[in-house]
């Protein structure tokens, strides 16, 4: 493999979605030979990859090859090839039909997965759907031995691939499997993804069924536990079924490809890209490891060429295509995942760290509620943009046409009837036009002296949306692992990325960009510089130990000796390949695990992974752990067979000087420029061009914005140095800037969700960190909402009201370097888990800004473990309340204060004590967390006001308000008009009135009164003939229903507007004092967020009949003793809607905690999950269907304490417009000797080993008449 042939072709090519880039390196030719086709043209031929390779074997042997006849390869050194054809089957579900195949009892895990909706105001709840088709519950069960009393009987015990000791409950029923297997096959499924539980460890019962099923004569079975042998049994379930569905379809590709060609290519080093940036044989090119195969190719290009070649700086990675963009980043190795989500699948094997942002040229352009929006949507290929002739919409290829930064006679001419015409201009600036008087209208409204806005300024301002559109995600990916964006150099790439590159690097503060000369090919040339890859992993399950080091080692051992047979088998010679080693480590009691890589010092000795997993644990979380065990999880292999094919080639120092191609007009901020153009391949290394200016590299265009200034490199490559250039935004008097309230409502966004980050980063409890049971949000100095990162829905909007509490009691008694925490009900709080810490910000003296978090901590005290008692009574029953305490006083943090009110819960009435916090270690951590979330947000803000100056900021403060409050009067007065009349009366100045009201439990109601002026866009919510204060806890305090009725107005506005006070500007909440919504101070309120919620939410959507109610609870269920704890909500059914049927299995409405992998369920606490499932028939019948609620069946195998904390067990959710009724929940205890206790909708009781906890939750509710 280290000797090639100079006399012979090497291929290099990216079959990607729309076009297919070859690279071709020809004897004799130092330069290579570029080509780029359509992916897809069946009228001229059948393969892109085989018709690139053919037109240039016939350039360069002057001799015709028929299309008809097979490729000759006599001249063919080597192939390398990145596909999408795994990625786009996987995006149409276009792949193989298959079946999984999942332990008794799990027949409906992979579809409920995590629970979590994907977006939390989305009430259709759109999930991707299942990419199998059946699915055959396999009657087998092997269960973890987690004591030595479970050992009395070893004749049952064995030992795992990880060392861990596992039983076999229920040996595997072939028979009755082979029945099920046949049918498949007669309904024409012959592929299979399997999915065991525990088959991690214990993967003999997945490989029986694989013999199986070969036997019976299915075509193709991907085992979960030799595909990713880690544990977590649904990201590696969903793994399992990717590969089934993917590999079948490649593995016809390949077979059809390598046909194409002469009987010599057995000789031809054919190799394909992987999602890890490593190559494979075809034999070994499977679909779970194919998904990213060309983005990775430009992850290796832009790395392996610009990096400590063009500079020392690390770099982020900027592939802009037509419809999203890829952003990524390397500083010297590849940064990987074991797990990412891949349009709606999981797939958890390794592969580069790429995320992908829905933003690119073929973004939709649209001005909504006074501000321009670009994307989501995309106008996609087909009509495509205005400029392509197919009566497209406008979108940012458009606004770039426009503005000069496409160039017509550059671009191909392959638009029109004959494909044979330009870029339509004409019809572009015809669609702009009519924009601008939408535009301009719209501005006059506001104000009447208002200048009108030109074209070239509404396209500009487009572009300047569609870049911090893509500044926020690149922000996320630097900042979340404690990197500082501006360090780095943008590595631009891709069709539509030079054009952007100098705006973005500028806005990130960013001072160099680099275009590598094959930048419209980069992903092609990136395959000749990949090495080949083999890997292997296995799970070890053990505490970090010198015995436990010695056992990895050996399994170290024994898997570098397969990939070295693996590498060698492809001809790679020992002094070829190298090796790396991982074990992959967590902390005790914590779910994050890091792939640590075993490091060489300078003197050559190993360092200790235990030490490296602690410096990489600090410097992505921003912390150590102290005295707590190190776990290992998994050990892992990687041998890299080095090719080192393509060399970069050097230019020779250019002595003439630039050479001016032409001038073309460009639009930049200051207006038309006569700006010079020059083409990279007349340009020289040294050549020096101040911009603005526009080099033409091949298809692609780079602007050199005005104060640029950019260089040819010795290896052809283009450097922008990026002059920073100070904001000249600044506010107008009364009326927002259009473009800037766009971008100022994106900066305000990013902050409070880089905030998010942060708390997730540095927070220690799984709550926060794994459950994301969390919200961070700015506020105005007033205590008004600016932004809430979308987090938990019931936290949403409710942080104002604390804020404001907190501001009026402390007065001027707060200083820069406060901090400010609080969770009693009465000063703003929701329920006492939820602790918010809130610090002021400040300029200059001056407060200028809040920024807050709130968090759920799994322990504060009360009367049972987990702080969420189904019986308090009173408030100071369900643990510590704070009302108001600085945290920190003037910079210093006030440990002894915040100890003592967490250990000292107590009632002011009996002085009764009540028990402290059971994790205080924890509860400090978690706070320490939210403390540096808040500073990261001040820092933000901070950057934010030097870039702008405080007027701008503040003004935009405002203005962002404004823009939302204006959204929803729209929507309340379009709601108005869709009102049913049957359930709506007129009232005075044609007011529509709608009054509703459902119940909790208990019989206690709550009632709605609900007014629009369809006239003025206003609404009052009246609550007035709700339910006193319950002797309970379902009582909800009043930031409560403030958090439902936001929840539920932005589900109606279909926009994505940001959530802030302007919100809830046209609306009015009346709450009758003393009612349940609004309890005394003494009151227990604990269930009224997780209950309570749900029900005021349902009333609301009915009142605007909206959809139907949903599950309407949390299912919250805690369980432990005095060494452990857990807390868990369940989901259930979503409501039905007008056009669309209720999702079963999901959390809804004001909730969205993720729920633990019922694996990592079963090794960590004394359970064994019997059922985890869809609850049939449950939801509501209807012309759309409700969703199905769940079933969890948990067996306990020791004494623990459990509580369950329910609703909708007496009350169903309801059906709307005709529609039925879902089913109400049940929760039961079947003790030992099978006895069924109805345990009522809240209790808590003592059970014993053996004993089983079931728990149906509700369905959704059904829309319409049937």
């Amino acid at each position: 493999m280290g000797c090639f042939s100079e006399e012979k072709l090497r291929f290099c090519i990216d079959r990607g979605g729309t076009f297919t880039d070859v690279y071709a390196e020809i004897p004799g030719q130092p330069d290579g030979r570029v080509l780029k086709l359509l992916s897809v043209d069946p009228a001229n031929y059948d393969d892109a990859p085989v018709e690139g390779i053919r037109r240039i074997l016939e350039e360069y042997t002057g001799e015709k090859i028929p299309r008809t006849s097979k490729i000759p390869t006599d001249k063919i050194q080597w192939i390398r090839m990145g596909t999408t054809v795994a990625t786009n089957a996987l995006l149409e579900r276009k792949g193989e039909r298959i079946a999984l195949c999942v332990t008794q009892g799990f027949k409906d895990l992979l579809q409920i997965g995590n629970q979590a909706r994907p977006n939390i105001f989305d009430l259709t709840v759109s999930k991707p759907s299942n990419l199998y088709e059946e699915v055959i519950e396999v009657d087998e069960r092997v269960r973890l031995v987690l004591e030595d009393k479970e050992c009395e009987d070893p004749s049952s015990v064995s030992c795992g691939v990880s060392g861990e000791l596992v039983r076999v409950v229920k040996p595997l029923d072939e028979e009755a499997l082979k029945s099920s297997l046949t049918q498949l096959l007669e309904q024409g499924i012959s592929c299979l993804a399997v999915a065991l539980m525990h088959s991690y460890t214990y993967p003999d019962h997945e490989i029986a069924v694989e013999k199986l099923a070969l036997g019976l004569g299915f075509k193709h079975v991907s085992l979960s536990s030799a595909l990713t042998p880690m544990i977590r049994v649904v990201p590696r379930g969903l793994t399992a079924s990717v590969d089934a569905h993917l590999t079948p379809v490649i593995k016809e590709y390949l077979s059809g490809f390598i046909s194409r060609f002469d009987e010599g290519l057995g000789k031809v080093n054919v190799l394909f890209m992987q999602s890890d940036g490593g190559l494979a044989p075809e034999n070994r090119f499977s679909g779970h490891k194919a998904v990213l195969s060309g983005p990775a190719g430009g992850v290796v290009g832009y790395s392996q060429t610009l990096f400590e070649h063009e500079t020392d700086k690390p770099l982020i990675g900027f592939d802009m295509g037509g419809t999203s963009t890829d952003v990524s980043r390397y500083a010297g190795s590849y940064e990987q995942v074991l797990e990412t989500q891949i349009a709606g699948a999981i797939i958890q094997a390794p592969q580069l760290d790429i995320n992908t942002v829905a933003a690119g040229g073929g973004s939709k352009l649209k001005f909504q509620f006074g501000a321009f929006q670009v994307g989501p949507e995309s106008v996609g290929a087909h009509p495509g943009p205005v400029c392509y002739r197919k009566g497209g919409e406008l979108s940012v290829t458009d606004a770039n046409l426009i503005l000069g930064f496409v160039i017509p006679h550059y671009f191909p001419s392959i638009f029109g009837p004959k494909e044979d015409q330009p870029l339509d201009i004409k019809a572009t600036r015809e669609e702009f036009e009519k924009l601008a008087e939408q535009i301009n209208s719209f501005k006059r409204s506001q104000d009447p002296l208002s200048k009108d806005m030109t074209v070239e300024e509404i396209a500009l301002g487009f572009v300047s949306v569609a870049n911090e559109t893509m500044c926020r995600p690149i922000r996320q990916l630097t900042e979340m692992k404690g990197h500082e964006t501006k360090n780095h150099a943008l590595a631009c790439f891709g069709g539509a990325g030079p054009q952007h590159a100098c705006a973005i690097a500028r806005s990130l503060g960013m001072k160099e960009v680099l275009i590598h000369r094959f930048c419209g090919i980069l992903s092609a040339y990136g395959m000749g510089l990949a090495d080949v890859v083999e890997e292997a992993q296995e799970p070890y399950s053990a505490v970090y130990g010198p015995e436990s080091i010695m056992e990895a080692s050996r399994r170290e051992a024994l898997l570098l000796k397969q990939v070295n047979q693996k590498l060698q088998g492809q001809g790679f010679k020992e002094e070829n390949t190298t090796t790396e080693t991982y074990l992959n480590l967590r902390y005790e009691g914590t779910d994050t695990a890091i792939m640590v890589k075993r490091q060489i010092t300078e003197d050559g000795s190993v360092s200790d992974y235990a030490t490296e997993f602690v410096k990489l644990f600090q410097q992505e979380y921003g912390f150590k752990l102290q005295d707590r065990k190190i776990l290992i999880c998994d050990v892992r292999v990687r041998g890299i067979g080095v090719t080192n094919i393509l060399k970069p080639r050097t230019l020779e120092r250019a002595l003439n000087i630039p050479k001016v191609e032409g001038y073309d007009k460009v639009y930049f901020g200051n207006g038309w420029h006569e700006t010079p153009l020059f083409k990279l391949e007349n340009l020289g290394y040294g050549h020096a061009i101040a911009g603005p200016a526009i080099i033409m590299n091949g298809n692609s265009t780079v602007i050199v914005e005005p104060n640029c200034k950019s260089i040819i490199t010795k290896y052809g490559n283009i450097k922008i140095e990026i002059e920073s250039a100070l904001s000249t935004v600044k506010a107008a008097e009364n009326v927002a800037d259009v473009v800037q309230l766009s971008i100022f409502n994106h900066r305000f966004m990013g902050i409070a969700e880089q905030m998010g980050r942060t708390l997730q980063r540095t927070s220690i409890s799984t709550n926060i960190k794994e459950r994301l049971d969390f919200s961070c949000a700015l506020f105005g100095p007033d205590g008004g909402l600016v932004a809430n990162a979308p987090h938990v829905p019931v936290h949403l909007g409710a942080m104002s009201s604390t804020v404001r509490w907190q501001l009026n009691y402390w007065g001027d008694n707060l200083h820069e370097g406060d901090v400010l925490v609080t969770n009693h009900p009465c000063s703003g709080g929701s329920h006492l888990p939820d602790i918010t810490v809130i610090t002021p910000v400040f300029d200059n003296g001056e407060l200028v800004f809040f920024v807050a978090s709130r968090g759920h901590h799994a322990e504060i005290g009360g009367i049972t473990p987990g702080s969420m008692p189904p019986f308090s009574k009173s408030i100071w029953e369900e643990g510590a309340a704070i009302k108001a305490f600085k945290l920190v006083d003037r910079g210093v943090f006030q440990e002894e204060g915040i100890i003592k009110l967490l250990q000292f819960p107590y009632s002011d009435e009996s002085a009764q004590k009540i028990p402290a916090t059971r994790r205080l270690q924890d509860n400090l951590s978690d706070l320490r967390a939210q403390v540096a979330a808040n500073q990261r947000g001040i820092s933000l803000i901070k950057e934010l006001i030097e870039q702008y100056g405080l007027d701008t900021v503040q003004a935009y403060m405002s203005y962002v308000q404004l823009n939302a409050e204006g959204a929803v009067r729209e929507m309340l007065k379009s709601v108005a008009a869709r009102v049913s009349p049957q359930s709506a009366k007129l009232g005075e100045s044609n007011c529509i009135t709608v009054e509703e009201e459902d119940y909790m439990d208990d019989g206690s109601v709550i009632h709605l009164k609900l007014t629009i002026d369809p006239h003025k866009g206003e609404a009052v919510f009246d609550f007035n003939g709700t339910s006193p204060e319950v002797y309970g806890n379902w009582n909800a305090p009043e930031a409560v229903t403030a958090a439902a009725v936001i929840y539920c107005i932005r589900c109606l506005v279909d926009i994505d507007i940001p959530l802030n006070q302007g919100c809830l500007a046209p609306v009015k909440i009346h709450i009758p004092e003393g009612s349940l919504l609004s309890p005394s101070d003494k009151a227990a309120v604990v269930g009224g967020n997780v209950l309570t919620s749900q029900r005021i939410t349902d009333v609301v959507l009915t009142a605007f009949q909206a959809c139907a109610c949903s599950q309407g609870c949390m299912n919250n269920l805690t369980f432990g003793n005095d060494s452990f704890g857990y807390y868990e909500t369940i989901g259930g059914g979503s409501g039905a809607g007008p056009s669309w049927d209720g999702t079963s299995g999901v959390q809804c409405h004001m909730t969205n905690t993720r729920m633990t992998d019922p694996e990592i369920f079963e090794q960590r606490y004394p359970v064994l999950l019997h059922k985890f499932g869809l609850r049939e028939n449950s939801g509501g019948l209807g012309f759309h269907r409700g969703g199905d609620g769940l079933v969890r069946e948990i067996e306990f195998v020791g004494p623990v304490i459990v509580s369950i904390l329910s609703e909708r067990r007496v009350h169903a959710p309801r059906g709307l417009n005709g529609g039925k009724n879902g089913a109400c929940g049940a929760n039961y205890l079947i003790t030992k000797d099978r006895g069924r206790i109805y345990l009522g909708g809240k209790n808590t009781v003592e059970v014993n080993a053996g004993d089983v906890l079931q728990i149906l939750t509700p369905g959704g509710g059904g829309w319409g008449s049937l």
